[in-house]
């Protein structure tokens, strides 16, 4: 039973960093396909960033260079440093993970389908 915890949300000025984390139970951390999904009221969930079979990373184009995706495969977390964060980066983040080995997933011509998701964690920037 694959489980996925976030945490390290919270509230911060613009400018400021936060760092996301994702626990996996059940699940090898640097074997599959992970990413960090964003949705904002109103708004449909989308993909921030993901980390592939082969350690690839890749970004929305509204975080690249802000936020950085990582994992630690022993500890079976998956991190998200975001830094420089705005008020427009407010939403609630989901970690997502899918026992696919790939190495392009979400960010692709043909992207994976993620079907385990945590309970996800609010970040707030005024």
């Amino acid at each position: 039973h694959v489980q996925l915890v976030e945490s390290g949300g919270g509230s911060v000025q613009a400018g400021g960093s936060l760092r996301l984390s994702c626990v996996a139970s059940d699940y090898t951390v640097g074997r599959y396909c992970m990413a960090w999904f964003r949705q904002a009221p109103g708004e449909e969930r989308a993909g921030v960033a993901e980390i592939a079979s082969d350690g690839s990373t890749r970004y929305a184009d509204s975080v690249k260079g802000r936020f950085t995706i990582s994992r630690d495969n022993a500890k079976k977390i998956l991190y998200l440093q975001m830094d420089n964060l705005k008020p427009d980066d407010t939403a609630m983040y989901y970690c997502a993970g899918v026992r696919v080995s790939a190495n392009y997933c979400y960010f692709s011509s043909a992207p994976v389908e993620y079907v385990n998701w945590g309970q996800g964690t609010q970040v707030t920037v005024s």
